[in-house]
Formats: C-alpha cells, sequence, structure tokens
C-alpha cells in the first residue's frame, strides 16, 4: 500500500505542488485577497528568518502587522529581521530567540510572550528533516521534537493568549508529503527499523494536520488550519532534500509562491470565512487522505496521539 500512495502522490505532486501548479491554481485566486491592511494586529513566526517563512514575515510587515519572529540562529535573524524592516518600511518587527527541539525553551517563550505581548495569529512554519537519527539534549528524536511536540506546545500555551485576541488564527504549515503516512502510534519517536528522515518527517506532518482537525474542534473560538506550501526551492530543502532539489530544481516553486498560502490564511477576510481545522493548497480547503490510501485513523486513535503530546509536553514544564 505504501507503494501506491508514493505512486499516486508523486504524479499528483508533479501536476500541482511545482511552480507550473502553482501558476495554474493562481488563474483562480480573487484578486484582491491580499489587499488588505493588517496594523494593530500581532503575528508570531516560527522559523521566520529563511525560506517561505521569511517572504510570509515579508508579506505580513507590507501589510502593516506587527511580526514576532520566532528563530533559532541569532545572526540569521538578526540580519532577516532588518532585511524585512529595510524592504517593508515597518519597525515592528521583532526577534525571539527559541530553539524549536528544546519542549523547555518553548515553553519558557510562550510564557513570556504571552505576559508581554498580544497575539492574534500564530503560523507554526518552523520545521527540520533530519536525515540521520538525532537526539535533542532532552533525549527526544530530532524531527519529532521539532515538528510535533514543539509545535503542539507552542500552540496550546498560546491558546489562552489567542483567545483573548480579536479574530485570532493558527495556521500550521504542513506538507503534502503527509498523504503518503497513515498515523503510527507505535513509533513516534523512530525508534524501531531503519530510520527514514524524510518518512519522518512526512509522518510528523501527518500529526500536525490531526492535531490541526482536533484543536479546531476543541476550540472554536479560533480559527486553525494546516496547509501545504508546494515544493518551494528554499534553503531547508537544499539542504535536507539535495538530491530532489537537483532532479526538480527548474519546477520548485518560488518561495513567494511558497508562501502565499500562509499569507492567505494568515490575513484574508475570505480565508476566516472558511470553516475551521481544514488543510489548504493554494487557498483551496484538499483532501487529507489521497483515495483508496487506506490512511485513515481511528478517533481514539487521533485522541491518543493528543494525550501522548500533551503527556510529553508537560514532563518539560
Amino acid at each position: 500500500m505504501s507503494m501506491y500512495r508514493n505512486a499516486v502522490w508523486l504524479v499528483k505532486g508533479l501536476q500541482e505542488y511545482t511552480k507550473s501548479g502553482y501558476e495554474a491554481a493562481a488563474k483562480h485566486f480573487t484578486p484582491g485577497d491580499l489587499d488588505v491592511k493588517v496594523s494593530g494586529r500581532s503575528f508570531v513566526i516560527t522559523g521566520a528568518n529563511s525560506g517561505i517563512g521569511k517572504r510570509a514575515a515579508l508579506e505580513i510587515a507590507n501589510r502593516g502587522g506587527t511580526v514576532h519572529m520566532v528563530c533559532r540562529n541569532k545572526e540569521r535573524a538578526e540580519a532577516a529581521k532588518n532585511e524585512i524592516i529595510d524592504q517593508s518600511k515597518n519597525q515592528n518587527v521583532h526577534v525571539h530567540i527559541v530553539d524549536m527541539s528544546s519542549a523547555l525553551q518553548v515553553w519558557k517563550f510562550a510564557q513570556n510572550f504571552s505576559q508581554e505581548n498580544s497575539v492574534n495569529v500564530l503560523i507554526n512554519n518552523a520545521g527540520c528533516m533530519v536525515n540521520q537519527r538525532e537526539l535533542t539534549d532532552e533525549g527526544l528524536e530530532k524531527n519529532f521534537a521539532t515538528n510535533a511536540l514543539g509545535t503542539y506546545i507552542l500552540t496550546t500555551a498560546l491558546i489562552p493568549a489567542l483567545k483573548k485576541a480579536e479574530n485570532p488564527r493558527v495556521i500550521t504549515v504542513s506538507s503534502g508529503g503527509m498523504l503518503v503516512q497513515k498515523l503510527n502510534l507505535d513509533d513516534l519517536q523512530f525508534e524501531k527499523g531503519t530510520f527514514d528522515g524524510t518518512m519522518a518527517y512526512a509522518q510528523n506532518k501527518r500529526q500536525q494536520v490531526i492535531l490541526t482537525e482536533r484543536w479546531a474542534s476543541q476550540h472554536k473560538e479560533i480559527h486553525f488550519s494546516s496547509m501545504h506550501p508546494g515544493w518551494a526551492d528554499t534553503p531547508a530543502v537544499q539542504l535536507s532534500m539535495p538530491d530532489f532539489h537537483a532532479k526538480m530544481q527548474n519546477k520548485l516553486r518560488t518561495e513567494a509562491m511558497g508562501a502565499d498560502t500562509i499569507v492567505w490564511l494568515a490575513v484574508s477576510g475570505a480565508s476566516g470565512q472558511q470553516p475551521s481545522g481544514l488543510f489548504f493548497q493554494d487557498r483551496k480547503a484538499v483532501a487529507t487522505h489521497l483515495p483508496l490510501a487506506c490512511s485513515r485513523c481511528t478517533p481514539q486513535e487521533e485522541e491518543k496521539l493528543q494525550a501522548t503530546l500533551e503527556h510529553q509536553g508537560w514532563t518539560f514544564t
């Protein structure tokens, strides 16, 4: 079945996830959706110093939003911040240094941030694809720690602050790669069998989509969405998937194309009219499973995923 999923997904990706796929989809966009000003609204964006996260931060700053860049590397973050301020002429861009693979750091940041700042929109963009199994200082597998647990902790810790804000939204940058994965609760940290970083990443991205759906059902006051940016030419793709990047380089989307739906979900009125909890690609809600792929799990399994992350998260408070 995994061979079937992979084959169907590859065909789908070549048609939809590439630059030409974006250009085809963009013909159906509503031109005025992003003609908005978001002055006075606060946006927290993880992984905002490069790639589509940086581009999303720039687009939001261009529209007057207050941008909080949550980044791991201070030097690169400050350079990106200065570039965004220079291009947008918006001084309300701030850097927060947090390693999203450290549960303790994420907890501390969220608690301190909530006390000192408001947040209207959280964009969970930070992610990693480590191709050799690696443990964090806290003893967690790094992909899981960053993509799943870090996202879970930051989101749940900021929910009280989000509920106090006007028109609160949470956008989680997932991946179409999650379509090849069924939730696997038996090996959340990839301890069994041969480690495959690409599949670990895809499994984490499936988990993010499930969490988005559950949060949407549990917190009606907040608009939740997950999304796939397509195959974009970013530093992260070059580093983590060099062979893929070399083969697909001429077909990859620009960073602006990859960030487009993030920005649309974050600022447009149209996206807020969509039901909460959906998975988006090119400004359109799309299916979270391939046809006949047998990738669905039970509500009990989804509940167990959330409970497991809750337990793991509280371990580090």
